[in-house]
C-alpha cells in the first residue's frame, strides 16, 4: 500500500522510536538510489529496465553513508528543534485573479507552487498546501508560513503540472482535493499516472521529455531535468522526473522543478528558448555533497537562466520548508549578489514575496 494511503489518524497518534525510525528510513529514500538498471533496446537513454535515471556524464551521487548521515540529521532536527523564518509576504484574496485582472500573471504561493494565468488558462506548479512535506502529519519539514493564497481563493484550475514525486512537490492531500473541486488536467512526467489512478484521479495525463501537449492554445512541453524520484523505500526512479515549459503566443515560460545544474539547461534553450520568464529553483543546496547534482544553488540558477536565454530569473524553491542547511534567509541574497556580480539589469531578477501577483 502506498505511503498516502496510510491511515493518516494512526500516523499522527504514533510518536513512538519505532515510528520515528520509519520516518528516517523514508527520509533515507527521499535522498535517491543510484540506479545500475540496464538500458532499455529502442527507448531514449534516460530509460532503464524498471524506471530511469539520469545520463549527465558530470552526474554523481553521495555515498550511502553520507545520505544516512545528512537524514538523520535533518529529520531529527525537524523532530526536535524546528527553525522558524518570518518569509515576506502580501495579502491575496484572489479577488484579481479570479476576475483575470492581471493577465497574464504569475503569483508566488509559496516553494515550487506558482499559479500562471497565461492565454485564459488557470495553471499550478507543483501544488503544496499542507502543514508538512511529509507522508505523516506530525514530521518532516513544517511549512514556515501560510500559502500566499488561500485554496479557496484559487481561480477555476484548468492545468495542474507536476514536476517530480517527492513530497514537497507532490502533495497527495493538495492534488486530491484539487482533483475534487476543480478536475484539472493533470501532466505528469511518465510513470506517475499509476499513482494518480490508484488515489483516485484519473484526469490526468504523462509524458516523456521532448514530447508536448496542446491545451487551449498553450503548448505545455515536458522537459529534462537532473533529479531523482521516491516516495517509499521501495520505488526508487521507477517514475520520471521533469521540468516544463509552458508557450502561448504572446508568453514562454520555464518552470524547472527541482534539478541539479547540467547541460540540459543549454540544450532547452537552443531548442525552446527565449523565455519571458524562468522559474528556477534556489534554495536547498547545503551540504554540497548531498544537494549539488540535484539541486541548483543561486549561482547556478543565474546561470541556468543564462543558459535558457530567459529575460527574467524568478527564484523559487525557497523560504517555505525547511529541507536542508543554508541560512533560511540566504538563497534571495545570493541570487541578487550574483545578478549584480554579473552586471544584469536588477529587473531581469525577481524575487517574490508569498502571495505577490506580477504581470509578466
Amino acid at each position: 500500500m502506498p505511503i498516502d494511503l496510510l491511515d493518516k489518524r494512526r500516523m499522527h497518534c504514533d510518536r513512538s522510536p519505532a515510528a520515528f525510525i520509519l520516518i528516517l528510513l523514508l527520509g533515507l529514500a527521499a535522498c535517491g538510489r543510484v540506479s545500475t538498471e540496464q538500458s532499455v533496446s529502442g527507448q531514449p537513454e534516460h530509460h532503464v529496465n524498471g524506471g530511469f535515471r539520469n545520463t549527465g556524464a558530470g552526474f554523481q551521487r553521495p555515498s550511502s553513508l553520507t545520505r544516512w548521515r545528512f537524514m538523520a540529521r535533518r529529520l531529527w532536527a525537524s523532530y526536535t528543534s524546528p527553525r522558524t523564518f518570518d518569509v515576506p509576504r502580501v495579502a491575496n484574496d484572489g479577488k484579481p485573479l479570479e476576475a483575470g485582472l492581471i493577465n497574464p500573471s504569475i503569483t508566488w504561493v509559496g516553494h515550487a507552487t506558482l499559479l500562471v494565468q497565461i492565454n485564459g488558462v488557470n495553471a499550478l506548479t507543483d501544488p503544496q498546501w499542507s502543514e508538512r512535506a511529509s507522508p505523516v502529519s506530525w514530521a518532516g519539514p513544517r511549512r514556515l508560513s501560510p500559502p500566499g493564497l488561500a485554496f479557496e481563493d484559487l481561480p477555476p484550475i484548468d492545468i495542474v503540472i507536476i514536476s517530480h514525486d517527492h513530497y514537497d512537490h507532490l502533495d497527495f492531500t493538495t492534488v486530491k482535493r484539487l482533483a475534487d473541486t476543480h478536475n484539472p488536467l493533470f501532466l505528469v512526467p511518465l510513470g506517475m499516472k499509476a499513482w494518480f489512478a490508484k488515489n483516485g484521479m484519473n484526469h490526468v495525463e504523462e509524458l516523456d521529455w521532448w514530447q508536448e501537449r496542446d491545451y487551449r492554445g498553450v503548448k505545455l512541453v515536458c522537459l529534462p531535468a537532473q533529479h531523482f524520484s521516491q516516495r517509499t523505500l521501495w520505488d526508487g526512479n521507477e517514475r520520471l522526473w521533469a521540468s516544463w515549459a509552458m508557450l502561448s503566443p504572446g508568453r514562454r515560460l520555464y518552470f524547472s522543478g527541482d534539478s541539479g545544474y547540467f547541460d540540459g539547461f543549454k540544450e532547452i534553450g537552443r531548442k525552446l528558448g527565449p523565455f519571458d520568464l524562468a522559474a528556477v529553483a534556489i534554495g536547498a543546496y547545503v551540504p554540497p555533497e548531498i544537494m549539488k547534482s540535484v539541486h541548483t544553488t543561486p549561482e547556478e540558477a543565474v546561470q541556468a537562466s543564462i543558459d535558457l536565454n530567459a529575460r527574467i530569473l524568478l527564484g523559487i524553491h525557497w523560504g517555505t520548508f525547511d529541507l536542508a542547511e543554508e541560512p533560511l534567509e540566504e538563497p534571495p541574497q545570493r541570487m541578487l549578489a550574483e545578478v549584480t556580480g554579473r552586471r544584469i539589469h536588477k529587473d531581469r531578477a525577481w524575487i517574490f514575496k508569498i502571495g505577490e501577483t506580477r504581470r509578466w
